[in-house]
């Protein structure tokens, strides 16, 4: 993730600045997103009156959340952090040298995330988010054996069974509950350091995500995404919620796959060891969360990019290496995936309608992808001939085709503002596209969008 040398910048083709053009046809994708936004919420207030026939289970739609305008000890904070990224943001990620850059990002995002969290109250925004009854930590007391909690996971994933697991836990494989049981088991109890770790691990998206670009050949491209990737609009949902950390680990694994493939391009002895680590965040990504093994598409995408078949073939025997460790410990996937599709309609997703949300997900995604995202996947869509040549543009349609793919699914039936983090982040590339003369507008308004949604609504989770 260094500065590339002198004599490797002298052999680069010289930066690739996106054409000024089609502005008023990026002012229009952005208001057609804003209707697509209106229109969920109208239905969705329709769907939500009493004798209506349809349950979303959604209080404001299609955000899941309550609307709750509302000010907290974090907005000011939030709103300076936001204008220091917008006035200096693209000026230090374009001349501070690379790492240094991804540090200055990595603790600006930290303070956005935790700035915004903030806004709801210390308890209500960041002690107290991960210690409901739905969530992990409401079983981590009761796990005092974890050999045995492998081994029983499947047995207590359908509902309506004594011991069954609370909600967030059996909807998810056992890796999830086990990295707060791990947290628990050090002597970091309680609510407020299981949010510090989602919030550290998800600040790391604003690290890995520029970086995996760069290593795949567009530095110039990697510095216009940093800020952008700091404002995200998700970053309202990483702080906090367990998809942060997500999002976080699988970012970080697959930037580690294309530090690998560059080592070995340069025969460097660093390449096998960030291999290995990429192929067990992967792995691991996958018994997070049973989505997650959609990113195989984005992993692939950068073992294309990367053009090193060893860097691959390392990855994927750390990653079976994982998989096979859980199968030996009690805990089979593929049984797990099949009965968490079975408590999945147990739940609400039984009386959720589909026909709505097949593209009112779409629109809570708009939401936590922000304007500027939206922008640069209309320019990215217009450049078909270049998709296998621009690590941007592969990496930006690799992320579309998981999100499409999880979205005719029918597994992600509402809250995917949150549950699609892990594909969401890896549309941020796409921001280099936007021209140069708007860019600080368009950073600008990812910020407002954080901030609005962030004051007008308590999100949940």
């Amino acid at each position: 993730m260094s500065e590339p040398n002198p004599a490797a910048r002298l052999a680069e083709p010289p930066a690739r600045e996106p054409e000024p053009s089609g502005r008023r046809a990026d002012l229009f994708a952005v208001a057609g997103a804003g209707v697509l936004v209106a229109v969920a919420a109208v239905v969705g207030v329709y769907y939500n009156r009493p004798h209506s026939g349809v349950i979303i289970f959604v209080a404001a739609p299609p955000l899941f959340a309550d609307w709750l305008p509302h000010v907290g000890p974090g907005s000011v904070f939030a709103v300076l952090v936001a204008v220091a990224v917008v006035l200096h943001g693209p000026t230090l990620a374009a001349r501070l040298p690379w790492r240094r850059a991804l540090g200055v990002g990595y603790l600006a995002s930290l303070a956005w995330i935790f700035s915004l969290a903030m806004v709801d109250g210390w308890s209500r925004g960041f002690a107290g988010r991960l210690t409901i009854e739905q969530e992990y930590l409401h079983e981590v007391p009761g796990i005092t054996d974890i050999p045995r909690m492998l081994r029983e996971f499947s047995s207590r994933i359908l509902d309506f069974q004594p011991g069954a697991w609370a909600t967030h836990v059996s909807g998810h494989p056992p890796g999830a509950t086990l990295v707060f049981v791990w947290l628990d088991r050090i002597g970091l109890h309680g609510g407020a350091w299981a949010a510090t770790a989602v919030v550290l691990v998800g600040s790391l998206v604003a690290v890995a995500v520029p970086a995996t670009i760069a290593l795949l050949g567009r530095p110039d491209a990697a510095r216009v995404v940093l800020p952008f990737a700091v404002l995200t609009p998700g970053a309202v949902w990483i702080g906090v919620s367990a998809d942060g950390l997500f999002a976080g680990t699988t970012a970080t694994g697959l930037a580690l796959l294309a530090l690998s493939a560059k080592g070995f391009s340069l025969g460097r002895r660093y390449a096998v060891p960030a291999g290995l680590v990429a192929g067990v965040l992967l792995g691991f990504g996958i018994f997070l969360s049973y989505g997650l093994v959609l990113l195989g598409l984005l992993a692939v995408a950068v073992a294309v990019l990367g053009r090193q078949w060893r860097a691959a073939a390392l990855a994927i025997v750390a990653a079976l290496v994982v998989v096979g460790l859980f199968a030996w410990a009690g805990f089979w996937w593929l049984d797990g995936y099949h009965l968490v599709v079975e408590r999945y309609y147990q739940g609400v997703a039984l009386v959720r309608p589909y026909s709505y949300f097949v593209w009112a997900d779409l629109a809570a995604v708009a939401v936590a992808l922000g304007p500027a995202v939206i922008v640069g996947v209309r320019r990215g869509m217009g450049r078909p001939r270049s998709w296998f040549a621009d690590p941007v543009l592969l990496l930006g349609v690799a992320a579309l085709v998981t999100i499409v793919f999880a979205d005719v699914s029918g597994l992600s039936k509402a809250e995917t503002e949150r549950i699609w983090l892990p594909f969401g982040v890896w549309l941020l590339p796409l921001t280099a596209l936007l021209p140069r003369p708007g860019r600080r507008w368009w950073l600008a308004a990812q910020a407002v969008t954080a901030l609005v949604v962030n004051h007008l609504l308590l999100t949940g989770w």
